[in-house]
């Protein structure tokens, strides 16, 4: 737990007494150390107007926490989740997590909100319902230059610009299947683990995020009941390459980690493949079989190097 004692916040937001949880705000401005790993894994999604799950933030087997301002949040909530995400990261100076506030569409507020965090530090900040390198170009005039900007894909002319939405301080892309195809007008029920539309959804998003450099995060699984079908879904991103995916649970937060982790077999193997590249490199051969692993040359090597960076 973060606080010993919540029920002052959970009173201030029984009572909607939103001037008093800003003059708490304007007494906690520390410097956060903020979180720069790139390399974490589940995305737990948490309303920042339920301060019981905040409070547990620290609890979380999650490697990366998303305080959600937006959908699940209703409008008279809105300013009070607001300011519970500022107090809780100024309460929180330092994490193993990587925290991320998702504000809402730019047209909604989301630019007050931007402007309003800087002074908190999130590590990074998640924009909803982008459209254009424009509006990225606006958010990145306003948004703090030690924070990160993370995008949500759920627009049909987001899609359309993955790489011109792609400037340097963009560090994730998140997929927002459902939101997408009801922009495309494509039926939702035609999203599923074997149709060719779900297929190429993801393919297509996944190397277009690898080739830019920027994190491929996939889509929310809505039915957080059905675990079954969970990790089927999981088993298939894994195979397509995904390594990085958002939940609505902890028990799906389980599953991703598990799912996603380093194997440790494969890890010692590009070890090796390095080792014995490096080493037969130095003598002229840059490619030559090996009886375990095969034939090594330089590709092989660049894909060891890839494993051990990634992790």
């Amino acid at each position: 737990m973060i606080l010993n004692n919540i029920e002052v916040l959970q009173n201030l937001l029984d009572n909607r007494d939103l001037d008093a949880l800003k003059h708490l705000n304007s007494e906690n401005t520390k410097e956060r150390k903020q979180n720069k790993k790139q390399n974490y894994a589940s995305v737990l999604m948490v309303s920042a107007h339920n301060i019981k799950h905040l409070n547990k933030i620290d609890e979380l087997k999650a490697e990366a926490i998303i305080l959600n301002l937006e959908d699940g949040v209703s409008t008279i909530l809105k300013p009070f989740a607001l300011e519970l995400s500022a107090y809780f990261l100024s309460k929180i100076q330092a994490s193993d997590k990587k925290l991320i506030v998702r504000v809402n569409a730019l047209d909604e507020g989301g630019f007050e909100e931007i402007k309003y965090l800087n002074a908190f530090k999130p590590d990074a900040i998640r924009v909803p319902k982008i459209r254009n390198a424009n509006e990225v170009k606006q958010i990145l005039e306003s948004l703090d230059e030690s924070i990160e900007l993370h995008l949500s894909i759920e627009t049909a002319e987001a899609w359309l610009n993955l790489k011109e939405l792609a400037y340097p301080r963009v560090k994730a892309y998140y997929l927002g299947v459902l939101d997408l195809m009801a922009d495309l007008k494509i039926n939702q029920s035609l999203f599923t683990l074997k149709s060719d539309i779900s297929a190429y959804i993801l393919s297509h998003f996944l190397l277009t995020c690898r080739a830019l450099r920027i994190k491929a995060v996939s889509f929310v699984f809505q039915e957080y009941k059905n675990e079954e079908l969970f990790v089927k879904w999981l088993e298939k991103e894994r195979l397509m390459g995904y390594e990085t995916k958002g939940c609505l649970s902890p028990s799906q937060v389980l599953h991703v980690n598990k799912m996603f982790s380093r194997d440790d077999e494969d890890v010692n193997k590009a070890k090796e493949v390095i080792r014995l590249f490096e080493e037969n490199r130095a003598k002229g051969i840059t490619g030559f079989s090996h009886d375990e692993y095969g034939f090594i040359d330089e590709p092989i090597y660049k894909n060891a190097i890839n494993i051990i960076k990634e992790g």
